[in-house]
């Protein structure tokens, strides 16, 4: 682990400082919409509008890397990303910030197909699965600590957007100073919807509804800690627990899932989050809702690693790239309805409308995984589940081992 820290630190300070300023966004933008008066649906619509950006930027990213090159691509599309805080910072209406939030979707992922990219290269195969754990480990921090920042009831909203800006535009440094070489970067090819669906529908069906749930998961629970008379602080307190619990959940079940068929993992985790949510909806925790979403995370955020996974072990090494971006893009599908209609729940229902909306959401998931596992034989795990962080929406699978091993037969 030090090896890795050592040789991609300045990649890891800069997923870091970008991770804690999407955390704050995302976080914030919740909290104070909800201070400035815009109703449920109304923030659900802005934001959605990243996951939207993100379809897009998702498919364009890559090819404006290999255009310009990593260094270069990173430095427009973060200024960009900087740009957007600062004008959450000057204005405070639905249309500016639904604008930004578009904004921001585009550029996002371009970010993280750079640094992806450019860690991809660097790894050598032997310590890649340490590395990919080390990356996702950055991630849910930066993340995690920008959620914790959101909830700074000391410190104004314009401060804070502010605050994100900095770190957007910190980010860039580590990758400027540092003497390590670009690689080169071709775009890979995408696997067709039809023939992934086709190949692996629970895999395709998981990720759109974990999409959904996580998506809800990361805009909306702020907004039930508002809802039932939290403080901004513990509002925000309740998202860092789930994503912590969730982060450190992912290695466990990934051991659990390794040693038996994935499709009974995911629907007992979903099982599990179906009753844990349907007890949140009735009250049965009103007096411990932190343990409680922490547990909702740790049921909730493993299940697209254990999707990427899963399809993973229907594939053949030299189709793992081009399968994730088709994966990525199925995901930000669900996402972009997650982001709507998870405040939208609280909108229509009150603060019970959102475990009622992810107990639906869980339940759907429970039900296409145990369909598939009595239709069809498990097949033979390709590797050991890699852990996957949803928010920001990354070229998921481009760093799994067998990617390297099928680049260096090819």
């Amino acid at each position: 682990m030090i090896r890795a820290l050592k040789e991609n630190w300045a990649l890891f300070t800069g997923m870091l400082l970008l991770m804690a300023s999407n955390g704050l966004l995302v976080t914030l933008l919740s909290v104070r919409s909800s201070a400035i008066g815009l109703s449920e649906t109304a923030i659900g619509l802005m934001q959605a509008a990243y996951p939207l950006g993100a379809l897009v930027g998702s498919l364009y990213a890559p090819r404006l890397v290999e255009r310009v090159g990593h260094v270069r691509a990173f430095g427009a599309l973060a200024s960009l990303c900087s740009i957007s805080a600062i004008v959450h910072l000057m204005t405070s209406d639905f249309w500016s910030w639904t604008a930004m939030r578009l904004l921001s979707g585009l550029c996002f992922p371009g970010l993280y197909v750079i640094a992806e990219s450019w860690l991809n290269a660097k790894a050598e195969n032997r310590s890649r699965a340490l590395t990919l754990s080390v990356y996702f480990v950055i991630q849910t921090l930066g993340a995690s600590i920008g959620q914790w920042m959101a909830g700074f009831e000391s410190m104004s909203g314009s401060l804070l957007f502010g605050l994100a800006s900095i770190l957007i535009s910190l980010s860039l440094v580590p990758l400027l100073v540092s003497t390590s070489p670009a690689p080169a970067y071709s775009a890979p090819d995408r696997l067709s919807a039809r023939k992934f669906f086709k190949i692996s529908p629970t895999a395709m069906l998981g990720a759109f509804f974990n999409g959904i749930l996580q998506a809800a998961i990361y805009v909306a629970v702020p907004l039930y800690g508002l809802a039932v008379g939290l403080g901004t602080s513990d509002a925000a307190g309740l998202l860092v627990a789930g994503t912590l619990a969730g982060a450190a959940a992912q290695f466990p079940v990934g051991w659990l899932s390794d040693r038996t068929d994935r499709r009974l993992v995911i629907a007992l985790l979903s099982l599990a989050n179906l009753a844990l949510c349907l007890a949140l909806f009735s009250g049965a925790f009103d007096t411990t809702l932190l343990p409680a979403f922490a547990l909702v995370g740790a049921l909730s955020l493993p299940v697209y690693s254990l999707c990427v996974a899963y399809a993973n072990d229907h594939l053949a090494p030299n189709q793992i790239v081009p399968a994730s971006g088709t994966l990525v893009l199925t995901l930000n599908v669900g996402v972009l309805f997650g982001a709507f209609a998870g405040p939208a729940a609280i909108g229509l229902a009150g603060a019970a409308g959102l475990p009622l909306f992810m107990a639906a959401v869980s339940g759907f998931t429970a039900c296409v995984a145990l369909l598939r596992q009595l239709r069809s034989e498990a097949p033979e795990h390709s590797g050991p589940v890699a852990p996957v962080s949803v928010q920001g929406v990354q070229s998921v699978g481009t760093l799994h081992p067998d990617a390297a091993a099928s680049d260096k037969a090819d």
